[in-house]
């Protein structure tokens, strides 16, 4: 930690604004991306050749079963999937070329502060395949860091394992912290959202009400528009003008990603070749997930999955009992430890269907009530 503390790093983990407690909270991803994906997939059975095609070219990266001191397996065929958001990472000192993350996880040593990654989801698909948990956690959670050979670091926040320590980093780091095996670890790049939102069209939001974003340098229309490229990431993106900052960025993440959902599983992207192909190529064009998921086991599981729709899917976030400041990094979030206890369980028991009965308003508000 003093290595960190000494070079006043500006990563990660460091620059986030403030925020206050919040009664819906909901985190992001553009990494919902992949729990689209297997949905979306399932409808796509006569294109059997082509998705096999697809599925077989996505990177990968492996050592994720390597990692000591793992939670237990799961009973049953339940499934926890850890999502993260990726950029496409710049250009560090030394490289004589731009490397994937992909060749990045399998070199010696990971590129410390190349990338940075603002999204962790766990996606959990309950063992009858009926239902799926989007369950974020806050960029800004406070917590310890565990490396690549899943050994404790320091505290910082979370979002700063993927920039120090790697897909395998992450994966212990958040294994520490809730007690979740993660069955998968998929990746997806900011450029692979805005090529996504594009393929399908455009996706259609509701802003409540108008207001002007000072640092994209936009002012944001009230009512119904059609979104896609450089405006849906500047949408989600958005943080700034906004009444909670990146607690509603994370809402509104999250409504983004379910209108995306929507219009992927609508017959005009699923009916149409053309845009479906386009749909699949630009998900499996910019994605990254572990070695150990075999394209047999991914397309099985869109199969199984081919009957879900927007209403089986929860959006949710760990719960936050507050924020405060930290010497070095700012502002962190802290998770309230018996919500976050709870969630855990039902994450890992497959028993999320409890925890929303429990705290059904902890779920993503309606699509016209999200900033």
């Amino acid at each position: 930690m003093a290595r960190r503390m000494r070079r006043g790093y500006q990563g990660p983990g460091q620059r986030r604004a403030g925020g206050v407690p919040f009664h819906r909270r909901h985190r992001k991803i553009v990494l919902a991306i992949v729990g689209t994906l297997v949905v979306v997939l399932g409808t796509a059975t006569g294109y059997a050749f082509y998705l096999n095609h697809q599925l077989g070219g996505i990177d990968k990266v492996g050592g994720i079963t390597t990692l000591p001191d793992r939670p237990d397996p799961d009973e049953g065929k339940a499934l926890n999937i850890l999502l993260l958001g990726s950029d496409k990472g710049k250009k560090i000192k030394g490289e004589s070329q731009d490397t994937t993350i992909e060749q990045d996880a399998a070199a010696a040593v990971w590129p410390d502060g190349k990338y940075r990654s603002d999204t962790l989801m766990i996606v959990h698909i309950s063992a009858d395949r009926k239902n799926v948990y989007l369950s974020s956690i806050p960029r800004d959670t406070y917590t310890m860091l565990y490396n690549a050979e899943g050994k404790p670091e320091h505290m910082e926040k979370i979002n700063a394992a993927f920039s120090y320590y790697g897909p395998k980093g992450t994966i212990s780091t958040v294994e520490h912290m809730t007690d979740v095996r993660i069955s998968h670890l998929a990746i997806i790049d900011w450029e692979g959202f805005k090529d996504l939102s594009t393929a399908v069209g455009g996706v259609p939001v509701f802003i409540p009400r108008a207001f002007y974003d000072p640092k994209q340098e936009i002012q944001w229309k009230a009512g119904e528009q059609t979104l896609k490229g450089k405006e849906a990431l500047a949408y989600v993106r958005t943080r700034y003008g906004l009444l909670r900052g990146d607690f509603d960025r994370i809402a509104r993440q999250q409504n983004f990603i379910r209108a995306m959902m929507k219009k992927m599983l609508s017959k005009g992207v699923t009916s149409n070749p053309v845009r479906l192909t386009k749909t699949l190529g630009a998900v499996t064009k910019h994605l990254t997930i572990d070695a150990e998921w075999e394209t047999a086991d991914l397309r099985a599981l869109a199969l199984s999955l081919r009957g879900t729709t927007t209403e089986d899917v929860t959006f949710l976030t760990a719960p936050v009992a507050d924020t405060r400041t930290v010497p070095v990094y700012g502002s962190v979030v802290d998770l309230d430890p018996l919500k976050s206890k709870r969630m855990w369980l039902g994450l890992r028991e497959d028993r999320m269907d409890e925890y929303m009965k429990l705290y059904p308003d902890d779920a993503l508000a309606g699509d016209k009530e999200v900033s």
